[in-house]
């Protein structure tokens, strides 16, 4: 597996990067570390919140008697973990428990990526960002990113950590998929620009993109990890992704993996490393069966035909402003 640099930075990690929200179990967790790292993967991600803290245990007990420097952990702060009226946010006293909570519970000394995980509006941006400036002047946080934001929520974060000397977030961890490419609006250009590392979750959309689904269906297989959401939420997920334009991608990227000799998963997961801005798309495989299919993602690249192919099935009608800045993108006004 190849070792990127995550944004500009001098960080480099694994082309594929394990979520781990899915392990409930040492057993089977494990199993799928053991053999994340032995295909060369690296870069390890996870959430306080994942499990109320049952992820970070799991990762922290096989962490032990491996070698630490070898890996890059990342891990989120911002969900609700007790009652408290302090238990949740973004707030200096809430980030400084929290990360003494997860080094406890990952039984590390540092974390290599600390991430904010959704924005807090509750919390001025200048407390939250001072407060990850001292976790990596202690030494316990290497680098800071963020998660769930948008465009101005970024800029202006990292206009702010310039300005006042402190630490920028050097990776965003947003929503980015075939099926869901609003990223390209303005974070993934902002983040070119910027230099920011891109690690996209739920590359596969919940399971959308891994070949389960084809036009004709009329529901979601019932082993699907849509129905598993569907039955704990009783959110019915079907009827918006039962559209024209949802099955003219899958049926551009069955037709591109049968010519790829590839599966759905393995060319869904590899248009988005080839990406612009992208640094790696975060897997979250809760079998062994399904990591080893997303680990054939690697080695091997989509043609120019392909990637056009999928850009031109996935894309989207653009809402103002972005439809009249791209009609006019290319013109010179003079």
């Amino acid at each position: 597996m190849k070792q990127r640099n995550l944004g500009r930075t001098g960080l480099r990690v694994s082309e594929l990067c394990l979520g781990t929200m899915s392990f409930a179990d040492d057993a089977g967790g494990h199993r799928i570390l053991d053999a994340f790292t032995e295909a060369g993967g690296t870069f390890i991600d996870t959430a306080d919140m994942y499990g109320r803290g049952g992820s970070e245990e799991i990762l922290g007990r096989w962490l032990k008697g491996r070698r630490r420097d070898d890996l890059v952990v990342a891990t989120k702060v911002w969900g609700r973990m007790g009652d408290a009226p302090n238990d949740g946010g973004l707030s200096r006293k809430h980030i400084v428990a929290a990360v003494e909570a997860s080094l406890r519970r990952l039984g590390t000394d540092y974390i290599d990526l600390y991430q904010t995980h959704v924005w807090d509006p509750t919390t001025p941006i200048e407390e939250t960002l001072a407060t990850l400036d001292t976790l990596v002047k202690a030494g316990k946080v290497r680098y800071v990113g963020a998660s769930n934001v948008s465009a101005s929520q970024l800029q202006r974060s990292l206009d702010t950590a310039r300005h006042r000397g402190w630490e920028p977030y050097v990776c965003l961890q947003p929503l980015y998929n075939l099926l869901r490419r609003e990223l390209e609006w303005e974070l993934a250009p902002l983040c070119e620009a910027e230099g920011i590392g891109v690690i996209a979750w739920s590359p596969l959309s919940g399971g959308w993109l891994t070949g389960k689904y084809r036009r004709g269906m009329g529901s979601v297989p019932a082993d699907s990890r849509e129905a598993r959401f569907q039955e704990q939420s009783g959110n019915e997920g079907w009827r918006e992704r039962d559209t024209e334009e949802t099955w003219r991608v899958l049926d551009a990227l069955h037709e591109v993996a049968d010519a790829a000799g590839r599966t759905p998963s393995q060319v869904a997961l590899r248009w988005l490393a080839q990406r612009p801005a992208v640094t790696a798309p975060i897997i979250g495989p809760r079998t062994a069966e399904q990591l080893t299919d997303n680990l054939g993602a690697v080695g091997w690249e989509l043609t120019a035909d392909q990637t056009a192919k999928l850009d031109a099935a996935s894309a989207r009608p653009l809402p103002y402003p972005y439809d009249m800045l791209a009609r006019h993108s290319h013109h010179d006004p003079r």
